[in-house]
């Protein structure tokens, strides 16, 4: 098999997880928490984006190894014609992405496997994905400097935020009754940004690249992820906060 060829395959395997993934997504969102349809659902998801994000990191990999021969239908193009850049965008931001999706789903399916023992959630490979996430956040950052692509920089700082937040539950001793719950939100959610976030951006090479690079385009995501994150959030932390105010009085 040639080195276009086992891209290729990666590329159908990737597709065909990550387009039901994408779709799959609102489903659990917006399904009653907890009930049978959010929780089969919901691992679905978890599974296929645990296969699409690896196929990602696979094909990232080998556009950093060899650009020229994982993308030669863009050695024409006007934009991204340059090796340089596609080893950047496709090979280490593509990377970053593909670790910041692995790392938000585990966590997530973490929390809610090690809602009755949070302990398990400081797992050596829990903790590993941290770092793992760390490092391919402050190379994504640094080659982005290198080559002059402030998107690679700025959009590195969603995987320092998730590693600090991440940790900041892991290490609690004792976190609230219901933190979980909120932690996993947003680290499913986060996948789902990731996912969207990713997919507008490359797929946005190939139909419309001049909007590849957009902050707007890039942002839309992220808006709708945040807004999602906090409404749910706050929807179940809404029984607590109400108890917590009743005992007040």
């Amino acid at each position: 098999m040639s080195y276009l060829h086992l891209f290729e395959l990666l590329i159908i395997l990737h597709v065909s997880f990550g387009a039901p993934g994408l779709v799959s997504f609102w489903i659990p969102v917006f399904s009653r928490k907890g009930a049978k349809l959010h929780t089969v659902w919901g691992k679905a998801f978890v599974v296929m984006m645990l296969i699409t994000a690896s196929c990602a990191v696979g094909m990232s990999t080998m556009s950093i190894l060899d650009p020229v021969a994982s993308h030669p239908k863009l050695m024409d193009h006007e934009i991204f014609g340059d090796p340089v850049l596609i080893r950047g965008i496709f090979g280490w931001m593509m990377l970053y992405l593909a670790l910041l999706t692995i790392n938000l789903t585990w966590y997530g399916w973490l929390c809610i496997r090690n809602r009755s023992d949070h302990a398990r959630n400081r797992a050596w490979h829990n903790m590993a994905l941290q770092l793992i996430l760390f490092v391919a956040s402050a190379n994504c950052a640094w080659q982005g400097a290198r080559i002059e692509q402030p998107m690679m920089i700025g959009i590195s700082m969603v995987g320092f935020a998730t590693v600090g937040t991440n940790l900041w539950f892991m290490l609690r001793p004792k976190p609230g009754p219901l933190e979980w719950l909120t932690e996993h939100i947003k680290a499913l959610v986060g996948t789902g940004i990731s996912v969207y976030t990713a997919f507008f951006a490359f797929g946005a090479v190939r139909l419309i690249p001049e909007l590849a690079l957009a902050p707007a385009l890039w942002a839309v995501p992220l808006v709708t992820g945040l807004i999602l994150i906090i409404y749910h959030q706050r929807l179940v932390s809404r029984p607590l906060r109400r108890a917590r105010s009743v005992a007040a009085t």
